[in-house]
C-alpha cells in the first residue's frame, strides 16, 4: 500500500503526519509540487519482465506524459534480491542528492521509498505498483530500493544526461527510516 510519512527535518524520530490514502497523499505531495498519480499497470509481464515488454505494454501511458511534457526518452529499471549490484546501488542512491531534470517512475511492480527533503520537511512517499511520482529537477531527496529490492519501473526523461545525480554531501538520509 502506498503511503506518505512527514517529518520535520529536525525530528526523524516523531513524524508529523501520516497516511496511505492515495488522494491525501496526492494533496499533500501536489502542495509542495510533486506529482503523484495512481495508473493501472494492470499487463501481465511475467516473472522477470524484459525492458522491451514492459515499453511496449505502457506506451500509450509514456506517450500522455511525452505530449504534456515533452519529455525525450525512457527506459526501464529493474531491480531483483539476486542482483549482485543491489547493495552498492542502494548504498549510492541512499546519498542526499538532486537532478537536472524532473525524475519520473512509473511503478509496474514492486515498491521504493522516496525521501524528499524541502522546506525544512522529510517527506517518505512508499511508491508500489500502480504509483507514478515525478519529483522535481533540483529537488534534494535519496531513494531506498530496500535490502532485497524487488521492483520494475519506467523512468521518463528529458534528456538521460540530466538524470545524473548531484550529491549533496548531507548526512540527513541517515538519521531517517528506511525501507525493510
Amino acid at each position: 500500500m502506498s503511503g506518505l510519512t512527514i517529518f520535520s527535518e529536525k525530528q526523524p524520530e516523531q513524524p508529523l503526519w501520516q497516511s496511505f490514502n492515495a488522494d491525501e497523499i496526492q494533496q499533500q505531495l501536489t502542495a509542495i509540487g510533486v506529482r503523484f498519480e495512481r495508473w493501472q499497470a494492470d499487463r501481465e509481464l511475467g516473472e522477470k519482465p524484459q525492458p522491451e515488454a514492459v515499453i511496449a505494454a505502457y506506451q500509450h501511458e509514456i506517450d500522455r506524459l511525452v505530449a504534456e511534457k515533452g519529455y525525450q526518452s525512457w527506459d526501464v529499471i529493474s531491480m531483483r534480491p539476486d542482483n549482485a549490484q543491489r547493495e552498492v546501488l542502494r548504498e549510492k542512491f541512499l546519498s542526499e542528492h538532486t537532478h537536472g531534470e524532473d525524475e519520473v517512475r512509473f511503478f509496474v511492480e514492486g515498491s521504493g521509498l522516496f525521501c524528499l527533503h524541502l522546506n525544512g520537511k522529510i517527506y517518505q512517499i512508499l511508491c508500489e505498483k500502480n504509483d507514478l511520482i515525478s519529483v522535481p529537477a533540483n529537488t534534494r531527496h535519496w531513494f531506498d530500493m530496500g535490502s532485497a529490492p524487488n521492483f520494475t519501473a519506467i523512468r521518463v526523461f528529458d534528456n538521460p544526461e540530466g538524470w545524473v545525480a548531484h550529491f549533496t554531501g548531507d548526512k540527513i538520509a541517515d538519521a531517517y527510516p528506511r525501507l525493510n
